[in-house]
């Protein structure tokens, strides 16, 4: 990991975003994902010149931490010297516009380099001890996605459906992931339509080296299903019904029962941590883009991102 050169002395005050893109500057591993995305970079022989590598993956960053479109993060340059800083752009120099911005994300999407961001920055965090393999927690969290038929199509994306929560229906797609027990940081992620039901993806988020697995009601039955291991042993909440049934008082059997739930229960919280960091963190509360391939691309860097976010303090103190 290369060492921070990233100042932006704006201002006497330090700014919360100034923080944050300072931690974001010192943990992400620039060097390995430039070399990663290197040999599908453009080498500019033909046209104007390109932008440095390190830049554009910079500024496809900052779009996911501040939830900005292409046009908008365009716009953002000329609004905002704190992103030109750390894009690594002169103040009077050429500015990436929307379509350099989008041709770069389209090359990141054509060669699956979101899977392998994801997976070169778990590579990183094995090294330093902070993500384990011995048990997983699995989950899964509704994207909403727009209702609207206004558009060209004069439709609503048919990769997308309706599932309902509560007494609620929500229209998008379902992420899905699996994360160590231990540390909460995201090793698997699928995207799927919303419709899905959690316990048919319980088994694909397995990395298959993990002995316990854990999950909520929604999981029952997951040990069963064709796709399940016998390596793996599922530990599943009580349905809520049946545990309201308990007589905790009267009986130290249902007394213990409730106990070992509650254990269950502190260890997938720590799934929900993820979703939290891309959701309130990040802003990503919708999806950006039409299809679930697209969108489970960009969350597989939000939950990359994430995982560096989560540890930033445990890095940063490792390199001081």
């Amino acid at each position: 990991m290369k060492q921070s050169s990233f100042d932006l002395n704006l201002s006497t005050r330090r700014t919360r975003k100034q923080a944050f893109l300072q931690q974001m500057d010192t943990v992400v591993p620039w060097a390995a994902l430039v070399e990663l995305i290197a040999p599908y970079y453009s080498e500019g022989r033909n046209g104007r010149p390109p932008f440095a590598l390190e830049t554009m993956l910079r500024v496809h960053f900052m779009q996911q931490w501040f939830s900005l479109s292409d046009p908008a993060m365009e716009e953002a340059f000329f609004d905002t010297p704190l992103y030109r800083e750390f894009a690594q752009l002169s103040a009077f120099g050429r500015l990436p516009d929307e379509s350099t911005i989008l041709r770069f994300r389209h090359r990141l999407e054509k060669h699956k380099l979101a899977d392998q961001i994801l997976r070169t920055v778990n590579e990183l965090l094995e090294q330093r001890g902070l993500l384990l393999k011995v048990g997983t927690a699995v989950d899964a969290t509704l994207i909403p996605a727009p209702s609207s038929t206004k558009n060209k199509a004069k439709a609503r994306d048919p990769e997308m459906h309706s599932s309902q929560k509560g007494n609620e229906w929500h229209f998008g797609m379902k992420a899905h992931i699996g994360v160590d027990a231990d540390s909460g940081l995201v090793h698997t992620v699928r995207g799927t339509s919303g419709n899905v039901a959690d316990v048919t993806e319980g088994n694909s988020l397995l990395h298959g080296q993990e002995t316990d697995v854990f999950g909520d009601a929604g999981y029952q039955g997951a040990d069963k299903r064709p796709d399940a291991k016998t390596c793996h042993k599922w530990h599943v909440a009580m349905r809520p019904g049946k545990r309201k049934k308990l007589d905790k008082e009267n009986k130290p059997s249902d007394a213990l029962i409730d106990q070992v739930e509650k254990i269950k229960a502190g260890i997938r919280a720590k799934v929900e941590h993820p979703f939290r960091v891309i959701k309130r963190q990040f802003g990503f509360a919708k999806v950006r883009y039409r299809g679930l391939k697209k969108n489970t691309l960009q969350l597989k860097t939000l939950f990359a991102l994430s995982n560096l976010w989560m540890v930033r303090h445990k890095l940063m103190g490792a390199q001081a």
